[in-house]
């Protein structure tokens, strides 16, 4: 009777740390995906994100300030 209560000890907190540590790794998957910023945006992204579009970079566009700042704009 005393190894049945032990064993349903162990295999209880075995499951919580599972939980726990598959919690964690969901938070994190979304948080860094959440984050990724695109290479390029378009001329409404940049303004609408609270920038402005600067034509005078050498190649491309740049939205400056806001939300996208120093990304390139096509």
């Amino acid at each position: 009777m005393r190894i049945r209560r032990i064993l349903a000890a162990v295999f209880a907190t075995a499951a919580l740390a599972g939980l726990g540590l598959t919690g964690a790794a969901t938070a994190t998957a979304a948080t860094t995906a959440d984050s990724v910023t695109p290479a390029s945006v378009t001329p409404g992204e940049c303004t609408d994100g609270g920038g402005t579009i600067d034509r005078s970079t050498p190649v491309l566009p740049t939205c400056r300030g806001g939300m996208y700042d120093g990304q390139t704009v096509d």
